[in-house]
């Protein structure tokens, strides 16, 4: 009988979070909340859909596959197709990612991204890289080329919490007005003021110091996930305008 009343207790326990176990949305898609708060998705994990590439309607031919529910930027090689874009372009959002690394890998998700008059093709950048393998971890300057930092330009918050390679992390950009925040795993890893002082050092001191207009002073561009030539895998993309 104790071992019954004991057993009745702990289900008892247990019993209000069996309902958030079981009422997860699986991946791809979007729960009815989400759709109610104005989310879409930008990846439906059966094809590319929704996506192109630079000068084209469509996405490359080849370099990119969805399996399993997993968008797949596959190792270079004869195989490499090229980034790929959202068909629209944003100003305001909230931009959410899953990715996976393989060792070494690096990629990216730039936002903001559109042609300059001088530089070219252009976008900020949420880095993606395996910091423990990849020599870009310590390239840089106090670590602006890590996951999660805006690449070449600020570093992430040095006690981010990065998932083993291998293991899905969680990656989100919110973009209001000139603020734009970093987050990893859940927790925000950097804030930044494209119009602040502190911005416009930083860019100095990067690689993108001759861009014209200013870099990532403009008000709107694709999003872009970056074939960088290794695998990484991606899931769940999806985008709330703000």
């Amino acid at each position: 009988m104790k071992q019954t009343v004991i057993i009745f207790i702990l289900f008892i326990c247990i019993l209000p979070y069996m309902g958030s176990i079981f009422a997860q949305t699986p991946p791809n898609t979007l729960s009815e909340q989400e759709k109610s708060e104005g989310w879409v998705l930008l990846f439906n994990g059966v094809n590319l859909d929704g996506w192109t590439s630079v000068g084209r309607q469509t996405p490359p031919e080849r370099g990119w596959t969805v399996e399993e529910g997993q968008l797949i930027v596959n190792k270079g090689g004869r195989q490499r197709g090229g980034d790929i874009i959202t068909k629209e372009m944003y100003a305001q959002f909230d931009f959410y990612f899953e990715f996976k690394l393989t060792r070494a890998a690096n990629s990216g998700i730039k936002y903001f991204f559109t042609r300059y008059e001088q530089g070219g093709w252009l976008g900020n950048e949420y880095q993606v890289l395996d910091d423990d393998f990849h020599p870009d971890a310590r390239a840089g300057r106090n670590g602006n080329r890590t996951t999660a930092s805006l690449y070449d330009v600020l570093p992430p918050d040095g006690n981010k919490q990065m998932k083993p390679t291998g293991e899905w992390n969680v990656g989100r950009i919110v973009a209001i007005g000139s603020e734009v925040r970093h987050y990893l795993n859940g927790e925000l890893v950097l804030t930044y003021d494209r119009k602040s002082a502190l911005y416009e050092e930083a860019v100095k001191l990067s690689k993108f110091n001759e861009v014209q207009p200013g870099f990532g002073t403009v008000e709107k561009g694709y999003i872009l996930l970056q074939d960088h030539d290794d695998e990484v895998a991606y899931r769940n993309i999806k985008i709330k305008v703000l």
